[in-house]
């Protein structure tokens, strides 16, 4: 639009110029002359008229198509973006239900047969029963260090700890069998024996520590039995 005004003032403005230069180079131009002059200008106008006209319309409609296909390229790469995040969405749940259904169950498996290889080479298969719980017999409450007639037990096991507790000498001496198999070991599978000199526990539940021989702080050996074949 501006520049068919533009040309359009370059042109009115340059009317008078020419119609002052066919003056003085013809002097004894007629009114005729004259008119046809001014017809042909008006048409050469009109003419240039036309063609700005149809050249802006022809730019015009050139930018709102380019216009169009920039907003068309903007919509398909917001719908390409779109399905980019639906498609990483999918594969992101397809992920996640193989690790849950497949990986977990696998490692998990995998576990167990390292479990089992473990407890049976320390024989302690018993540990692998899914029928009962073992080893969690209930124990008496834990006396204080200040009370008299005290005495600490420690066992060495044969993972290398030395569990310990106090117990008090009127205990009955079963109290051993059932703080052994709290802490994992069953009477079916292991024995106490003293340290020095080494010779099994005398354990009966109608004795006490002190019966058996455990009136001072004592350590207690913790091995497995022989089984036989």
């Amino acid at each position: 639009m501006a520049l068919r005004e533009v040309v359009g003032i370059f042109f009115l403005s340059a009317v008078p110029l020419v119609c002052l230069e066919l003056r003085r180079g013809i002097p004894d131009i007629g009114i005729k002359d004259f008119l046809l002059l001014c017809g042909r200008i008006f048409l050469l106008l009109a003419l240039l008229t036309l063609i700005i006209s149809v050249t802006t319309s022809w730019l015009n409609s050139f930018k709102s198509s380019q216009l169009h296909v920039k907003e068309e390229e903007e919509k398909n790469e917001k719908r390409q973006k779109l399905v980019r995040k639906k498609q990483q969405e999918a594969q992101g749940e397809k992920v996640s239900r193989y690790i849950e259904n497949v990986l977990k169950p696998h490692q998990e498996m995998k576990l167990r047969k390292l479990e089992e290889r473990f407890y049976q080479m320390t024989g302690e298969a018993w540990k692998l029963s899914r029928g009962h719980k073992l080893g969690t017999p209930d124990l008496p409450e834990e006396p204080s260090g200040t009370v008299e007639e005290v005495v600490t037990v420690a066992l060495r096991c044969p993972s290398g700890s030395v569990p310990r507790r106090r117990f008090l000498k009127s205990c009955s001496s079963q109290v051993l069998f059932d703080w052994m198999m709290r802490i994992g070991y069953h009477t079916s599978l292991y024995s106490l024996s003293t340290s020095f000199p080494r010779q099994p526990l005398a354990v009966e539940g109608g004795r006490s520590l002190e019966d058996i021989g455990i009136t001072v702080d004592t350590v207690l050996i913790l091995e497995e039995k022989e089984q036989s074949n």
